[in-house]
């Protein structure tokens, strides 16, 4: 069984709170990943936090991390535009103080 992922593009993005320990702030993040989930070009995502993992080459300071699958870049293109994400945007970015994307292609 080829366990590897091909054909694919993958978007994660890490945030970090304004008030990092703030249940409440998290939880808006949180719930508005889940309505942005319904973008139509999604293929899969995962909503997560940090691990419970202590080496020096992992980054913990993030509060979540928001990982999705697109079949391509054009379809990863359109959800940047898709009004959903917009409104993602719009109603959430008050809560975070930093965001950093990997977007990632196949080898």
């Amino acid at each position: 069984m080829d366990k590897e992922l091909k054909n694919i593009f993958i978007h994660h993005v890490y945030f970090w709170l304004k008030n990092a320990d703030s249940k409440t702030d998290r939880d808006k993040l949180v719930d508005g990943l889940k309505k942005l989930s319904s973008v139509k070009t999604i293929q899969n995502f995962h909503i997560g936090k940090p691990a419970d993992t202590n080496r020096e080459v992992i980054e913990t300071g993030y509060a979540v991390s928001w990982f999705v699958q697109f079949a391509n870049g054009a379809d990863q293109a359109s959800y940047q535009t898709d009004p959903i994400h917009l409104k993602f945007i719009e109603e959430c970015s008050h809560v975070w103080s930093k965001v950093i994307v990997y977007d990632s292609v196949d080898v």
